[in-house]
């Protein structure tokens, strides 16, 4: 049993390349692979390991300038989520491309939760799924609005342009694991608006601490591993991974005529070319091969750049 741990914190690093090679080397030594994203504004990834190499981990990180207050949640696989360990220097450690949003001055309100379900039932809230729309697909929360963004950075400009429906509207908004509210909800601060609150935690927290029986979440996450979805109690979800598209799919979709393994799914069938496909069918062919040679294929890593 691996443990995965999905991290970030907001702080300054003068120097975020500094940090770069002797966080390899402690991931390295102990094991730990995954992706993690350094950047001026600070440390954002999802890492898995061994129980002890991953507490091990948290010590060091926790020891970084300015990271005491490091976020985390802790979740298990049957088996390794991650093949390859990188840590990559990014400009945003969650890309949404407003130079001037910055969580550290100041945020929405945090809700823990248990008090989650009684604020989003509150008629006059607004609740706003801040998540890509091939997350939002497999899962979110009774009555939550979906912008139908295909990446984060597509944010700000949805809010510009639906901004009015929610006058004289308390926005809660959440995600994944908490991140892209901490720039979300200071983005609305920004934009004036003054009562903006927001997941503690994220729909991970949710899953592991509310009972389904209790939940108003419908659906499983989408998490950015080998897992591919979690349900209630962070238990592993029922999908698999479309490799052409990066989209989850249900094992059933597979035996839909649109399917072909690396090459397509039902919701991507159409958005690629037949020379896309054909280079499709020539990445697997050199994969299978690998494969057979007992070797790993650099494509075979796929689910490790999502």
């Amino acid at each position: 049993m691996f443990t995965v741990c999905a991290l970030y914190h907001f702080t300054r690093f003068d120097d975020p390349q500094s940090l770069r090679d002797p966080l390899l080397a402690v991931c390295r030594e102990n094991e730990i692979t995954g992706t993690l994203l350094l950047a001026n504004e600070g440390i954002n990834g999802t890492v898995a390991g061994s129980e002890t190499a991953i507490n091990h981990l948290l010590t060091y990180l926790r020891a970084l300038p300015g990271c005491v207050n490091l976020e985390w949640k802790l979740s298990t696989a049957s088996v390794r989520p991650f093949h390859r360990m990188k840590v990559r220097l990014k400009k945003e450690i969650v890309t949404m491309g407003v130079p001037d949003v910055d969580p550290r001055a100041s945020v929405g309100h945090y809700v823990a939760p248990d008090d989650w379900n009684e604020l989003i039932q509150s008629p006059d809230v607004a609740v706003i799924d801040t998540r890509n729309d091939y997350e939002v697909a497999i899962g979110t929360f009774d009555g939550a609005i979906d912008p139908k963004t295909a990446s984060f950075r597509e944010f700000p400009e949805w809010w510009e342009k639906n901004k009015d429906r929610f006058h004289n509207k308390r926005i809660a908004m959440f995600c994944t694991g908490g991140i892209r509210c901490e720039k979300s909800t200071n983005y609305l601060l920004s934009q004036g608006v003054e009562d903006v609150y927001h997941l503690k935690g994220g729909i991970l927290k949710y899953l592991e601490e509310v009972p389904q029986d209790a939940s108003t979440w419908h659906g499983d996450c989408f998490v950015f591993d080998a897992r591919v979805s979690v349900g209630h109690g962070l238990t592993e979800g029922p999908h698999v991974l479309c490799y052409a598209c990066r989209r989850p799919i249900l094992p059933e979709d597979q035996q839909k005529p649109e399917y072909e393994h690396g090459v397509s799914c039902h919701q991507c069938v159409n958005e690629t070319s037949e020379d896309d496909k054909t280079r499709f069918r020539e990445r697997q062919k050199q994969i299978r091969l690998s494969e057979e040679r007992g070797e790993r294929h650099l494509h075979a890593d796929v689910i490790d750049d999502l």
